[in-house]
């Protein structure tokens, strides 16, 4: 006879459960409840069901029209975010050393970046881009480059881009560097022996190795950028003018700067519901390529 599950485990994931609940379910629920109701002060709610969804699906009014003009500021910042570091992390776990006494050191190196805070990594680009203090910004301006990121909307765009750029291609690279470090060495002997390019090798050998993890990198980068706030609020605060207004400020100005509770509720969740799907998209293209290099030809 099968002998009977013991039930009483389930009260051990019991306070996990409760934990998430408070964290996340709750909070969700309210935002929820606040995206269906409007409220003119003095916590006095009234329904309103849809409306604050048209108006922000709706790119005639005001708020569908600052929500579209920053969900593309927020895709063409992802996709050039995606466009460098990808390539650049691949790279740079290349040319990062396999053994001794420099793999210790170089990772050392390579995440510290990654340490950093995000606001700290702001105000540092902020001081550092500077044109009459910056050491960057004074030495373009002495090169003959006009750069002024707080008024010049592509000196802004090139700084915030740099600035990630500098601060998650760590991520890029560790997590390359990681998949390189699972390829057993009888793979580099048979290319020797067969006499296989530098190109070959890693078109054949590390790149397919490497699959898995650019997945969860592209996955992480994407969301990262596409979520980006704190950076780009504290050096450019949004401008010139709204040219670095991504969703996330202009949520964060609906919310505390207007107060308006249920228009920020309602452009939360399909802020929210936009990365979930795009990450669906992204997750199954990736995997669905994987399976197709792994399926064995099929004979005519």
């Amino acid at each position: 006879m099968d002998k009977p599950y013991d039930n009483r485990g389930w009260f051990l994931v019991l306070p996990v459960l409760a934990i998430v609940a408070f964290s996340a379910v709750i909070p969700l629920m309210t935002v929820v409840n606040y995206s269906v109701q409007d409220t003119f002060g003095n916590n006095q709610f009234f329904w309103n069901g849809t409306g604050w969804f048209r108006e922000l699906l709706d790119p005639t009014t005001d708020l569908g029209g600052r929500v579209r003009d920053s969900l593309w500021r927020n895709l063409l910042f992802s996709a050039i975010i995606l466009a460098i570091e990808v390539p650049l992390g691949i790279a740079v776990a290349l040319a990062m050393p396999r053994e001794g006494w420099k793999v210790a050191a170089t990772l050392v190196l390579m995440a510290m970046p990654l340490l950093v805070p995000w606001n700290v990594v702001g105000t540092i680009w902020q001081v550092f881009a500077r044109s009459d203090i910056g050491l960057l910004g004074y030495t373009v301006n002495r090169l003959g480059i006009d750069y002024n990121y707080v008024a010049d909307p592509l000196a802004a765009w090139i700084t915030i881009i740099v600035m990630d750029v500098w601060h998650w291609t760590s991520l890029v690279a560790l997590l390359c560097y990681a998949g390189l470090k699972s390829i057993p060495d009888a793979y580099y002997q048979a290319a020797r022996i067969d006499g296989a390019s530098r190109w070959a090798v890693f078109r054949f050998i590390q790149l397919p190795k490497m699959r898995r993890v650019l997945i969860i990198a592209v996955l992480l980068r994407f969301m990262d950028s596409f979520m980006i706030y704190t950076e780009p609020f504290v050096v450019t605060g949004g401008g010139p003018g709204n040219s670095t207004t991504f969703l996330s400020i202009e949520l964060v100005k609906l919310a505390l700067g207007q107060f308006d509770l249920g228009k920020a509720a309602a452009m939360s969740i399909v802020y929210n519901l936009i990365i979930l799907a795009v990450c669906w998209v992204f997750y199954t293209v990736m995997t669905n390529l994987d399976v197709e290099r792994r399926r064995p030809p099929t004979d005519a």
